[in-house]
């Protein structure tokens, strides 16, 4: 009977105990507001197309348009107008037409078909990019590919006719829209060469057709160009060549002047030539053939324009011809025009250009204005109007990766004031022309953003870059440099544009686009910016620390330098990385902007792994693989070093670009994990239960809904290494020794699942430089299952999070709950924890590895607002190791919402993630490989930002 009694005690005690994990029950009015809360919607995407292919520009709609090699097209026009197709085909796309004096174009991919696409416009007055249809070319049965591939199409002005030069010399006539072959208007190469004199025609053939071009004043007449050299003027209406012109070198393109009086040729040796065009002479003899860069080997002239002028002077603008010994590897584009010459130097090779000029085709004259480049890596834009040919800031298409971005920080709702000092300190420093954005086809039909939000960008080269991330445009409103305070091989001041007077060939480099860093250690790790003080934390890959502040005038500035010691009392530890960076002695002048006054180096100088500012205190907290220090800016004093390193963590003093690496450390570990792992095992097997259960308990168990599965995770060692990397800080005004006194606090979380809590004591504004700041360790809580802490979060007595510093004082929140208890959210890569506060006594938790499988990657607050009402409130916005983002309530712990965002194997992606705190993430993907091939645009795009996947107001962005 007793054994009976204590059976059926248990059953009871045990079905009490699984009804606290009872899945949640639908309730109607909650799902109701998380449709107006929650909705997941890409809203804009910034930066520059992967692996850019092609270029085209239609005069008539003042529109640029950009093919990729996985068949992506977009159109850009005036800031905020952008279009963008996808072909069914993931093939590179080879040439883009616009149809002249309508909206559509055709593209030609490397698969040899052609695709008519055209600009409709909907019932709500937008246009969008629609493919009406396509296209392949066809020869007879039979026939080798060569005979339809083509090379070269013509969009003539009649709007009815595609002229396709192909690889075996036919030139075929195509109607458009309907594509259909007017296999009776093909020129042969066969009836050309009936055309040409007899010597000519035995020594060679035609080859491959390089060049058409309509004749500007007469559309019945086009140039033909063949790679062997041969031109001819080809009449429509009479099917015959009236003139041919013979070039003795292998031929790359043709232009023609205006007034169709001349055209110039470019060639493989790097030459380019003019050849007149009139009635009398069917076979002229060139007027002028030049190696502008001789008299050495040159390489070949790819493209020219020539282009007429007022004054009598031409522009002569042409793509290669460098001497190939010496210079052969520049991606180069020559502008000509009088006396004046300049070879603009590009850092990534050149996809293709095209020159700006008067679109009226009655115009007696071209008056060049601007050259549009497509490089690979960026988008260069040079004003011929201005003296010194100066460039031009592109609106949009922004080389976020000029140098390989390290890290990126999202400010929300900027101020008005700090905004406009930002603005200034940029066009201080701005190089670029004032000449307005040439391409401005369309009307952007976007409203004007809500509200200003900046993206700061930390770069391998040591610089930060703050980007106008409000709108649809992404534009850099102003650049830092951190190079000066640091004595490097490279010196700031070297101008590489300067050019001797006499250097040959006139080379300037231009674009921003530099790939090359002269030191790594020089690379921005983490971002703080306080936007209501304008203070700016940023620090690197050498443990270096700088604090910053806004200065409208250009200053002299003298940096205090403090060192921190975080191997404080610790014995037999060796630095293997690299050397902390040294430091230019004296005062350093820098320009408006942001100008550094302290100067804090951790030792040993590791990466810096984690960063927090608190602008009111006037304290910065740093932490890296060793552990984590507090220092006070204001005295410009170091407050208190805490060492995090585990005896086990060796590893952690190799440095990042140490190549030394212990195999026989890895696998004693990895032998380690496998045995403990077989222990667990032995130890979970329980016996039997011998005795049964009633049918009445047993059906009553039945009854219960169990929560999901667990999945049995392994609790980490304490030996594995890095267990001491500080992976964030946080801090906070809440009770930490007591119920009845608030005071300021730090709190650390570390890869081995620690988090340490200091009690700061912050003097009083009045006796702020008087007295120092203390800090004495108060908590130091241990995670059971060691994983590494991602985010540390503290709730006021309503479960609300801390407003931010100054962000009270600023009349921008409400002050916080200082009469309730407090709570502490602390997120680990495997689980999220709430605890209480002063006592930090466990209160719930979510396992969302052991529930979902899934890591926690990146975690921020965020506030939520409904489409529909005036409430809002705040959740947690999780990013896992599987692209998912999850929105988690606050304090409950309960998931909302699931929405895939970035493909899993996108590493990168999900690595550089940053949410903002109204429901945004940006996303940034650099220099990715993995390629889905199939799926939306961005998949095949990486060197870009995602700004906007929105997850509040519905959906209404």
């Amino acid at each position: 009977m007793f054994l009976l009694f204590l059976l059926r005690f248990w059953c009871q005690a045990f079905k009490e105990k699984m009804r606290r994990f009872l899945r949640s029950g639908h309730d109607p009015i909650r799902e109701r507001l998380k449709r107006d809360l929650f909705q997941f919607n890409k809203t804009v995407e910034h930066g520059f197309p992967h692996q850019p292919s092609a270029l085209g520009y239609s005069s008539f709609l003042h529109l640029m348009a950009i093919g990729t090699r996985s068949g992506a097209i977009k159109l850009y026009g005036a800031p905020g107008v952008e279009f963008m197709g996808l072909h069914e085909e993931t093939n590179t796309v080879m040439q883009i037409h616009f149809i002249p004096g309508q909206c559509r174009l055709v593209t030609l991919l490397d698969d040899n078909s052609l695709h008519l696409w055209t600009l409709k416009q909907s019932n709500s007055n937008l246009s969008e990019l629609q493919e009406e249809r396509h296209f392949t070319l066809r020869g007879p049965p039979g026939s080798p590919p060569s005979a339809t591939q083509v090379t070269a199409i013509l969009a003539h002005s009649s709007q009815e006719l595609l002229y396709l030069g192909t690889e075996s010399g036919n030139v075929f006539v195509v109607e458009i829209p309907s594509f259909r072959v007017l296999e009776d208007q093909t020129i042969c190469p066969e009836v050309v060469l009936q055309c040409v004199p007899e010597d000519y025609r035995n020594r060679r053939s035609l080859e491959l057709v390089e060049a058409l071009r309509e004749h500007p004043r007469n559309p019945n007449q086009i140039l033909i160009g063949y790679s062997r050299g041969l031109i001819v003027l080809w009449d429509l209406i009479n099917n015959k060549a009236t003139h041919h012109f013979l070039a003795s070198q292998q031929l790359e393109n043709l232009f023609w002047q205006r007034n169709g009086h001349q055209i110039i040729s470019c060639h493989s040796d790097g030459s380019y030539t003019q050849w007149p065009v009139s009635s009398d002479d069917r076979r002229p003899e060139p007027l002028e053939s030049k190696v502008p860069y001789g008299p050495f080997p040159c390489k070949a002239i790819s493209k020219i324009y020539w282009q007429t002028t007022k004054n009598g002077l031409p522009y002569i603008i042409f793509q290669g011809g460098m001497p190939r010994a010496s210079y052969g590897d520049r991606h180069s584009i020559s502008v000509v025009h009088g006396n004046r010459q300049t070879a603009f130097d590009f850092t990534s090779r050149v996809i293709d250009f095209f020159v700006i000029a008067n679109a009226d085709p009655f115009a007696e004259f071209d008056e060049p204005s601007a050259m549009v480049v497509l490089a690979e890596e960026e988008l260069v834009v040079i004003d011929l109007m201005s003296p010194g040919w100066p460039s031009i800031q592109p609106p949009y298409l922004a080389s976020l990766h000029c140098s390989a971005i390290t890290c990126s920080h999202h400010v929300s709702n900027i101020p008005l004031k700090l905004w406009e000092r930002i603005i200034s300190a940029g066009n201080k420093q701005n190089q670029f022309s004032n000449m307005p954005w040439p391409i401005d086809g369309g009307t952007s039909k976007a409203p004007d953003p809500p509200q200003r939000d900046l993206l700061l960008t930390g770069h391998e080269d040591g610089t930060v870059r703050f980007w106008n991330a409000s709108g649809v445009c992404l534009n850099l409103l102003y650049k830092l440099s951190t190079v000066k305070v640091f004595l490097t091989d490279a010196d700031p001041n070297d101008n590489m544009n300067q050019l001797g007077e006499d250097e040959w060939p006139p080379l300037r480099k231009v674009g921003s686009f530099d790939p090359y860093s002269d030191d790594p250690r020089l690379g921005i790790q983490k971002i703080f910016l306080c936007k209501y003080s304008g203070y700016l934390a940023v620090a690197g890959t050498a443990g270096q620390v700088l604090v910053l502040e806004l200065n409208d005038e250009e200053a002299d500035q003298v940096i205090d330098r403090t060192e921190a010691d975080l191997l404080q009392d610790q014995e037999g530890y060796k630095w293997k990385g690299h050397e902390r960076l040294k430091t230019r002695d004296g005062p350093v002048r820098f320009e408006p902007g942001f100008q550094p006054f302290v100067l804090v180096q951790c030792q040993p100088p590791a990466v810096v792994t984690s960063l927090a500012l608190h602008s009111e205190w006037k304290l910065v907290a740093f932490g890296t693989s060793h552990g984590f220090g507090l220092f006070d800016h204001q005295q410009k004093q170091l407050v208190f070093v805490k060492c995090t390193l585990h005896p086990s963590d060796q590893l952690a003093l190799e440095g990042p670009l140490s190549r030394v690496k212990s195999l026989k450390k890895s696998l004693r570990q990895s032998f380690r994990r496998m045995r403990r792992s077989r222990v667990s095992t032995r130890k979970l097997r329980t016996a039997e239960v011998q005795e049964g259960i009633s049918k009445h308990d047993h059906d009553a168990l039945q009854e219960i809904e169990l929560a999901p599965v667990q999945r049995k995770i392994e609790a980490r060692s304490a030996e594995d290494s890095f267990t001491g990397f500080v992976r964030t800080l946080y801090f906070a005004d809440t009770f930490l020794r007591d119920s009845s006194r608030h005071t300021p606090s730090l709190w650390a979380g570390t890869n081995g699942g620690t988090v340490y809590a200091f009690c700061l004591r912050v003097p009083p504004a009045e006796r702020r430089m008087d007295e120092p700041v203390r800090a004495e360790q108060a908590k130091e809580i241990q995670l059971m299952h060691r994983a590494p802490v991602v985010g540390i979060v503290v709730l006021d007595g309503q479960s609300t999070p801390l407003p931010e510093p100054l962000e009270v004082a600023h009349d921008l929140s409400k002050s916080p709950n200082m009469q309730g208890s407090h709570q502490l959210l602390v997120v680990s890569e495997e689980q999220l924890k709430v605890f209480t506060l002063p006592k930090v006594s466990s209160k719930l938790k979510l396992k969302l590895t052991a529930l979902e499988g899934c890591r926690v990657r990146k975690v921020s607050v965020a506030n939520f607002a409904s489409c529909k009402t005036e409430y809002s409130e705040n959740a947690l916005t999780v990013l896992t190791n599987l692209g998912d983002i999850q929105i988690i309530s606050l304090p409950s712990l309960k998931i909302q919402v699931r929405y895939p965002c970035i493909r899993k194997e996108d590493v990168s992606g999900i690595a550089s993630c940053v949410f903002t705190r109204y429901g945004q993430d940006v996303l940034k993907e650099i220099q990715s490989t993995l390629e889905s091939g199939r799926g939306s645009y961005s998949d095949r795009n990486s060197r870009k930002i995602q700004v906007g996947h929105r997850l509040s107001n519905g959906g209404a962005e």
